[in-house]
């Protein structure tokens, strides 16, 4: 198995390239997402985590008190920390309608977000919309394979043509949201959600696996962690375990 540096080298795309060669650098292949809804605390929750991740995932249109500041701030941040910015916006409309929401609107999604995803469901017009703008800016894409929610419908034939999209538009689409490795192409990165020590699940459908399972069993790279470590009552103690345990889990694959 190649290492991190080693996939970094083959890649095309520049992000996928970074994404990579920081994983190897600071050891790690954990990203956090932070669905909280002021600023003040997504800020800080970044400072705290900048050192454990290579990936900060938001949701930045549940922010009660977002104004362009907050993206000016995250990306200062993102910079000193070395990680980043994955805005699970999860795009899924015509491309005319999904060009506008990356673009415009108030949140400005490819001035700032580095990363986004989408899904197949409006097929592969829908994400050369997405190319055309987020590919000048050095942005990339994941799509959306597989989810972690009990009864998804992402599974099967909706999963390989998720896969066909991905290769049609390899020079923007990284990787994958997946439950598993879904191709051994290098250049290509796999992220998977629901991520925790405990596994389970909990009362909304979400199922839960440890990085063990995500990264040697199902052969993911990223692991998503995000209750896990923003609800726990030391937030560095507990994304400084995750970091570990995923490289961890990494150094296995070896």
């Amino acid at each position: 198995m190649l290492t991190y540096l080693q996939r970094a080298a083959l890649c095309k795309n520049p992000l996928a390239k970074k994404l990579l060669s920081l994983m190897e650098a600071k050891r790690t292949n954990l990203a956090v997402s932070v669905d909280v809804t002021l600023k003040k605390e997504l800020l800080s929750l970044a400072n705290s985590l900048g050192p454990y991740i290579c990936v900060l995932k938001t949701h930045i249109d549940i922010l009660e008190d977002f104004d362009q500041e907050t993206v000016t701030a995250l990306q200062k941040i993102a910079k000193q920390h070395q990680f980043i910015i994955f805005e699970d916006r999860k795009f899924a409309d015509i491309g005319h309608t999904v060009g506008l929401q990356y673009a415009k609107g108030v949140y400005h999604i490819a001035d700032w977000a580095q990363l986004t995803n989408a899904h197949a469901i409006a097929g592969p017009e829908s994400i050369a919309t997405l190319k055309k703008i987020g590919l000048p800016k050095q942005n990339a894409m994941l799509m959306i394979a597989e989810m972690s929610s009990q009864g998804s419908l992402a599974r099967g034939d909706y999963t390989d043509q998720s896969l066909r999209i991905a290769i049609e538009h390899s020079d923007f689409v990284i990787g994958f949201i997946c439950q598993r490795k879904l191709t051994d192409d290098p250049t290509y990165i796999h992220f998977t959600p629901g991520v925790k020590f405990s596994g389970g699940g909990d009362s909304a459908g979400q199922q839960y696996r440890t990085p063990f399972q995500a990264i040697v069993e199902a052969g993911v790279d990223v692991i998503i962690v995000g209750r896990g470590i923003y609800a726990a009552s030391s937030i560095e103690r507990e994304a400084q375990l995750y970091q570990q345990a995923g490289w961890e889990a990494y150094l296995q694959t070896k």
